[in-house]
């Protein structure tokens, strides 16, 4: 995944703890493509050193505003220009301070007022620190201005005390980069996802599920987030990671079964967007038992089965009442992708319907699917789920009212 390439990101590093996270998050922003340049405060350099961040970024750090290694000696200038962003990560509460009154008296803060490109900083401080009154006013100026604040997080903290100040993990940061600068096409819209299989117990051990993994589900969670939506995940039974869960912009609900499932998203409808992604059950087991079932007790084991509510069909109706949500539907298909998934687009009465071919996606990271409306079909290649999820919220955006 190269989500930043050719993105050049000025990372400053102020003074604080937190810098020694600063290494890791190099390694992961070059590792998104980005070209990454360090700029250090004085006081960064008691935490880690030049000679590691510049081990790392491949090219020289940058911490004295007269390095006379830049031509025309304006190094806070010359670094900036060019630059898709800036991110100082660790920003303590001094350079928070700093930059909201348009201090400047070294190269890192010199930079960030003589910028011509956005400013996105990652908190991190002692939880007094963070809900001192000055550092909330800090905060508040610097949100006015269009600063991009990223975090804190809430946890153990250096100094033993644990609560919000500590800086998001460099995976959350460099994930909340690529959101940045992803298209914001459904900013202000609120997105309804389910994702995962369900289970349907036959008795309380035993159960019937199948192979879906919830990773396109979750990929278009992560993509919706990054378009500026808010997003309200309904997980069924899996074991993946809320993605941008440090955005504040996601919720996840998670059940079990279809019914659950059923009940939790008619509960949430009142969205914009709805993507039917979950792969549920179409049966649940009517006689299910209340203690296991034992083997010797099974050769007359008789099941019986009682369909699941269709929450796809029932969004649908309800969407024909309301005119929203806009329902997208997925056909899991073995055979025939296209002809199935315009039969089940038609049958549901929705706009949209994804196909993929079933036992050939599932568990993968990467997908191919076929997005099947009313202007044809349009088959979207092989990709990683994650890009796919991408390329699907571009086409939703653009058939919104």
């Amino acid at each position: 995944m190269t989500s930043l390439a050719n993105k050049k990101i000025v990372l400053g590093i102020s003074g604080g703890i937190a810098a020694y996270k600063s290494a890791e998050l190099v390694r992961a922003l070059i590792q998104e493509g980005a070209e990454v340049q360090v700029v250090m405060s004085e006081s960064a350099m008691q935490f880690i050193t030049p000679v590691t961040m510049q081990a790392l970024s491949g090219k020289p750090v940058y911490s004295s505003q007269w390095d006379a290694r830049i031509t025309n000696n304006m190094a806070h200038i010359e670094l900036s220009r060019g630059a898709d962003a800036i991110l100082i990560a660790p920003a303590s509460a001094d350079l928070m301070a700093k930059l909201s009154l348009g201090l400047a008296d070294d190269l890192l803060t010199t930079m960030c007022l003589a910028r011509d490109c956005p400013l996105l900083i990652a908190p991190a401080m002692n939880l007094q620190m963070w809900g001192h009154p000055a550092t909330q006013r800090s905060l508040k100026r610097l949100e006015d201005d269009g600063v991009i604040v990223l975090g804190p997080g809430s946890g153990d903290q250096a100094c033993g005390e644990v609560g919000m100040g500590r800086m998001l993990e460099p995976s959350e940061l460099s994930e909340q980069l690529v959101a940045f600068f992803q298209p914001q096409v459904l900013s202000g819209k609120r997105v309804l996802i389910t994702a995962g299989p369900t289970f349907e117990a036959i008795d309380p051990v035993r159960g019937i599920t199948n192979r879906s993994s919830g990773k396109m589900g979750f990929a278009i969670a992560q993509a919706a987030v990054e378009a500026g939506a808010e997003v309200h995940l309904i997980a069924g039974p899996c074991d993946l990671p809320t993605p941008l869960q440090s955005t504040g912009r996601i919720k996840r609900t998670n059940v079990i079964t279809g019914e659950e499932m059923h009940r939790v998203t008619l509960a949430s409808a009142n969205c914009d967007v709805f993507f039917a992604v979950a792969a549920v059950a179409d049966w649940t087991i009517a006689n299910r038992a209340s203690q296991k079932i034992k083997r010797q007790e099974q050769s007359g084991l008789h099941l019986e089965f009682r369909s699941n509510p269709d929450i796809l069909l029932d969004m649908a109706k309800l969407a024909k009442r309301t005119s929203r949500p806009y329902c997208v539907g997925f056909a899991a298909e073995t055979d025939r992708l296209g002809k199935h998934s315009k039969e089940k687009r038609i049958r549901k009465g929705i706009p949209m319907i994804v196909g993929n071919i079933g036992p050939a996606t599932f568990g993968l990271d990467t997908n191919e699917i076929l997005v099947v409306d009313e202007k044809g079909n349009q088959n979207l290649g092989r990709a990683s789920k994650l890009e796919l999820a991408r390329k699907l919220i571009a086409i939703v955006s653009s058939r919104l009212p």
